[in-house]
């Protein structure tokens, strides 16, 4: 009767432990990838073929799409067989508006815009499109807006998310929102709820870290915030931006990777532990130099954590 009992008590213990959530191991206890960096180029070309070795020059496996027109088949078949040639993951194409414009016909426009980026990502062999859900706020596009955490607003962007999945229907690109600071998705947490709204196997998810570093506890933990936006989105994570953050009067500012207090360890180690390769972007700095400063400081990172490039 004992061992019946102990038996019913483990099976019914099993079951309760199924239905919780329970963190699973760091991802970079998993066997690690190389790393693919990227980030813009300042090259003067239009040729595919010399941006795709500019590229390799500056060491990086990743790209941001080079310009050009979704109905121009001829200069994207181009651009994809240059960058697969020199082995360069072709990343992200921007879609940068907003989807909850308050102004109709704006609104319009923006939609139809990101439905062509989407369209652009999967003519190229991308791997994401990438938009921010968007705001409510009356003059700033991306700007705060109490709205902007509503059930209304999570109505509206897994509506506008289905609306430019269904009218592409892509089968090589995921679409993905960026998680922001002030709107949703604001976390893991958030981004689960879209990814279970949304329902559409073409919505993946785009990761940035320094973007979602909106509180002290945050801030000062972002060690943890790191493994449990990798453990409970990785199997979705399609491309990732690569910043920093830092403390600057009494608020959290952005910065070039090296520059605040981001686990860069932690965060590539989760990057290159994942089944699918993702890109770790870089971004938003202004010069060449800076660029080669936020490179160069990623490459020494991933050296101490004995990563390669891929």
């Amino acid at each position: 009767m004992k061992f019946i009992a102990r038996r019913r008590f483990l099976q019914s213990s099993a079951v309760l432990a199924g239905s919780l959530f329970i963190p699973s191991l760091p991802a970079f206890r998993l066997a690690q990838k190389p790393l693919r960096l990227g980030g813009p180029i300042f090259l003067k070309s239009d040729d595919p073929d010399e941006l795709a070795r500019e590229h390799r020059r500056l060491g990086y496996s990743s790209a941001y799409v080079p310009t050009v027109d979704v109905k121009d088949t001829t200069k994207i078949d181009a651009i994809r067989k240059a960058f697969a040639a020199q082995n360069v993951i072709l990343a992200e194409v921007g879609a940068w508006v907003n989807m909850l414009d308050q102004d109709a016909e704006k609104r319009r426009k923006n939609l139809a815009y990101v439905t062509e980026r989407l369209a652009l990502a999967e003519a190229v062999g991308a791997l994401t499109c990438v938009d921010i859900g968007g705001s409510y706020n009356p003059t700033k596009w991306d700007g705060p807006d109490a709205r902007d955490i509503s059930n209304d607003y999570f109505d509206a962007t897994v509506e506008n998310c289905r609306k430019v999945i269904d009218a592409v229907k892509p089968k090589r690109t995921k679409f993905a929102l960026e998680m922001m600071g002030w709107s949703l998705p604001d976390g893991p947490d958030s981004y689960l709820k879209f990814i279970k709204a949304i329902d559409r196997p073409a919505f993946g998810a785009h990761v940035d870290m320094a973007n979602i570093i909106n509180t002290p506890t945050r801030f000062y933990n972002n060690t943890a915030l790191i493994n449990e936006t990798f453990q409970k989105l990785g199997r979705w994570i399609v491309s990732s931006h690569a910043k920093d953050i830092y403390g600057k009067d009494g608020h959290f500012a952005e910065t070039m990777p090296g520059r605040g207090q981001l686990d860069y360890a932690t965060y590539l180690r989760n990057v290159t532990s994942l089944p699918q390769e993702v890109p770790f972007m870089l971004e938003h700095l202004r010069t060449p130099e800076e660029y080669d400063e936020a490179r160069q400081y990623v490459i020494n990172q991933a050296t101490k954590v004995k990563i390669s490039l891929a």
